[in-house]
């Protein structure tokens, strides 16, 4: 029995992702999804999971303000959102119904994004996490004010509803069993 796909929409308008992308932007996880998808289709890697690694790569930002303004210094320097981010984004993907192994190789884009974390000294990215952090950078202003650019929700949802149009299509196109697809 094949479930259904779970989609961008779906997953954005979750409590949990509504909650945290919020504070990261939706501008910007819309964006980085939107570059993920022309990315992963340049470099024939799966886009139904490099959008929504992209769409969630951000959900462990917190607010980091002092006294009402953004404190990028702090940010910069205390920052561990790619760990919280993969374990939420993980949690999400699950409860959601996303197949294990797919979850997993999500998360695991989502923990290795930042190129300013620490966990990511001697890494080699595979070509699936490297494409989520070039996701990331495309859209990255001076001192994270990529965050700070707002958009409305509904503006969110239907960039993202044109995106999972065009993903429903390469899957029904797609020659390979989406359990085992080598696209990662």
């Amino acid at each position: 029995m094949k479930l259904p796909r779970i989609t961008l929409v779906s997953l954005l308008t979750d409590s949990v992702a509504l909650k945290h992308l919020r504070v990261a932007g939706f501008r910007h996880a819309v964006a980085a999804t939107e570059y993920a998808y022309d990315m992963a289709r340049e470099r024939d890697i799966c886009p139904d999971l490099a959008t929504k690694a992209a769409l969630l790569h951000d959900i462990g930002h917190t607010s980091w303000e002092k006294q009402g303004e953004w404190d990028f210094e702090s940010y910069d320097y205390f920052d561990i959102h790619p760990i919280k981010g993969s374990e939420r984004a993980h949690e999400l993907l699950i409860l959601k119904g996303e197949d294990l192994g797919k979850a997993r190789e999500i998360a695991l884009a989502i923990l290795f994004h930042s190129g300013s974390s620490p966990i990511n000294k001697n890494l080699k990215p595979t070509p699936f996490q490297k494409l989520i952090m070039e996701a990331d950078d495309v859209d990255e202003k001076v001192d994270g004010e990529h965050h700070n650019v707002e958009i409305p929700l509904t503006a969110a949802l239907k960039r993202l509803e044109l995106l999972d149009e065009k993903i429903a299509r390469f899957i029904d196109d797609c020659n390979e069993d989406c359990q085992d697809c080598p696209k990662i």
